[in-house]
């Protein structure tokens, strides 16, 4: 592989200079421009591997390069030199497109960090095969969950913090754990914390490790989950759940990426890539007074919404036919099969609860059915009765030759058929008489291969 190049973007000779220097001896190539046309010439003559841009130049400022970078060379990392203490600025940066920012005076240690961790995306873009969505955890063939797998691999080549939404069973570890595995971070920790179930006391020390002797108890000294996840990913769900008087001591850590054991007399340098999530409403418990709107502000730099389940039903019956698999795997027997009033019902049900919910249902009535065959009333829904047996033509029990996909991709055409010949083809009117938007229809008819005759 030829050697990385950089291109440094500051109009301070002094600083260009110990850029160079220490990026040559990282063994990288640089090339240095004092302003944004300049920038914007040298990015058009070459191809760059990592960009450095001073917040402050002459004819501009770096969110302009930043903004630049990520629509015309979105494959090339760009950090950003901010002024200490400006987190404002820095948070600006990334949400408009920036992998990282450092801080004036430049630390070399974390300088190199930051460089060492933008060039692994040029070796993991180079080395590592195009990812398949087959080879994805997040299951589904619909727009959303398609949407939300494009997003998961834009955030991977970013260093800012994320903040992942979503109702409860929704998967957002698993959004979280994809992000890092796509990351330059993969080959570090990936470290999750649930902050609810940390008691309030222990919060601290959990987080932040502590020395020999700072406490009762404390006979040795203990790395803290910061520690842990130097160089990877840690991922706070529930970040809700944090006490006010953690909350100050995280923002802290976040802004100077540092933090300060406790009993330690001294802070240590630490290099984290942050993710948080939460189910609760986070604006209504900053107007509460329960959360504070600066940490809000530095951990809510790029949200990643998860849909809930009932808002891609299209999946449901992919997803089953995994979990029925994965279940049959662990127990060792046959792949259970489904009658078709429990088919019926597990799509038309609402699911609160969402995947994990799915999951549980499933686990449950797989434990409960005889003769391999599950039942409606052994899934345990009361939410809505079965449809007459007459609605689909679909026989009571099903062959077990035939994918359960293949089944639901049947009941689904026949469905859509009828609702657009009792229509005359008006596919707004067919999609309001099934409950779909006329976009979901177009879709489902397109994946069916229906066509008006």
């Amino acid at each position: 592989m030829t050697r990385p190049q950089a291109l440094i973007i500051d109009d301070e000779p002094d600083i260009r200079e110990l850029l160079e220097i220490t990026l040559s001896r990282m063994g990288i190539d640089t090339r240095s421009a004092a302003d944004v046309q300049e920038a914007v010439s040298a990015l058009a003559e070459q191809h760059f591997d990592l960009c450095l841009a001073d917040m402050r130049l002459p004819d501009g400022n770096g969110i302009d390069i930043v903004r630049h970078v990520s629509a015309h060379h979105p494959n090339t990392p760009i950090a950003m030199i901010t002024a200490h203490g400006n987190m404002d600025s820095a948070i600006e940066a990334l949400k408009a497109g920036a992998f990282d920012f450092v801080s004036k005076p430049v630390e070399l240690g974390v300088l190199r960090q930051l460089v060492e961790t933008a060039l692994r995306l040029r070796e993991r873009d180079a080395g590592a095969p195009e990812s398949r969505e087959e080879d994805c955890p997040l299951l589904g063939r619909s727009e959303a969950m398609a949407g939300l797998r494009r997003m998961t691999d834009k955030l991977a080549r970013s260093q800012a913090p994320v903040f992942i939404t979503g109702e409860s069973g929704t998967g957002k570890e698993l959004a979280a754990r994809l992000i890092h595995a796509r990351s330059p971070r993969a080959e570090k920790a990936f470290v999750p914390v649930n902050c609810g179930a940390i008691p309030a006391e222990l919060m601290e020390s959990e987080l932040f490790g502590y020395v020999k002797g700072s406490f009762t108890g404390a006979t040795q000294d203990k790395e803290g989950l910061f520690q842990t996840a130097h160089g990877g990913t840690l991922f706070l769900d529930e970040v809700a759940d944090l006490p006010l008087a953690m909350q100050v001591k995280l923002l802290r850590a976040i802004q100077e990426k540092r933090i300060r054991p406790v009993g330690a007399t001294r802070e240590i340098d630490v290099d984290v890539r942050l993710i948080s999530a939460t189910h609760k409403d986070m604006q209504q418990l900053v107007e509460q007074g329960l959360f504070r709107q600066d940490l809000y502000f530095r951990i809510h730099v790029i949200e990643l919404a998860m849909p809930p389940l009932r808002a891609h039903r299209e999946d449901i019956p992919l997803l089953i036919e995994h979990i029925l698999a994965r279940i049959a795997g662990q127990t060792g027997l046959p792949k259970p099969r489904l009658h078709r009033d429990a088919l019926l019902a597990l799509q038309q049900y609402s699911y609160p609860g969402n995947v994990r919910e799915l999951e549980n249902i499933l686990e449950r009535a797989s434990a409960l059915c005889e003769d391999g065959m599950i039942q409606r009333e052994d899934l345990g829904l009361d939410e809505q009765p079965a449809p007459p047996r007459a609605a689909t033509g679909i026989p009571d029990e099903l062959p077990e030759d035939v994918p359960l996909e293949a089944h639901l991709n049947a009941m689904e055409r026949r469905m859509i058929e009828q609702a657009l010949e009792a229509t005359r083809w008006n596919r707004t009117a067919a999609a309001q008489r099934l409950g779909l938007s006329l976009r979901s229809l177009r879709y489902r008819m397109q994946k069916l291969g229906l066509s008006e005759p």
